[in-house]
């Protein structure tokens, strides 16, 4: 037997120690959360990808009374990018969210299913996808979805 451990690298930084770029990409985010429609769970999301070609492109979570017929803000937004602009690799995603209290205090990180299909747009285009996640007390900052998914399963694990 042989125990093994996991490190995880990540950056804990405030809004005016990231480019210029960036902060537009996590207020276009904050900014986001206006969208969701969220009457049950009274919880938004926004998200504001970092397309390839410099241009930005927003989602919102979206609920449903039926609950599993939802969409979270993070793969609303990739799949809005994906469908109009398929030539471009994504750079960078922020992500925030707020309750009825306003913006929360620390990050939110994507489900589950958001990190997959992040995931599959880092393997589709061969190159990492920079994660930010907005909190009032600090964004976390990681250099691909793979800090957040370890053991992950691509295409290429089908084929060894």
């Amino acid at each position: 037997m042989k125990e093994q451990n996991l490190n995880i690298r990540y950056m804990v930084v405030q809004l005016s120690e990231l480019s210029q770029q960036e902060q537009e990409l996590v207020n276009r985010a904050k900014a986001a959360t206006s969208n969701a429609y969220a009457n049950y769970s009274h919880f938004y999301v926004g998200a504001a990808l970092l397309l390839g070609d410099g241009r930005i492109v927003i989602g919102a979570n979206q609920e449903n009374a039926a609950f599993p017929s939802g969409l979270c803000a993070e793969r609303s937004a990739i799949f809005g990018a994906q469908s109009n602009y398929p030539d471009q690799p994504i750079l960078t995603l922020a992500i925030a969210a707020r309750n009825g209290n306003g913006f929360l205090k620390s990050p939110i990180s994507p489900c589950g299913a958001c990190r997959q299909v992040i995931l599959e747009m880092e393997d589709r285009y061969q190159r990492p996808v920079r994660i930010l996640l907005y909190g009032e007390n600090g964004i976390y900052c990681f250099d691909s979805i793979k800090d957040l998914l370890p053991f992950s399963f691509v295409d290429s694990n089908m084929k060894e």
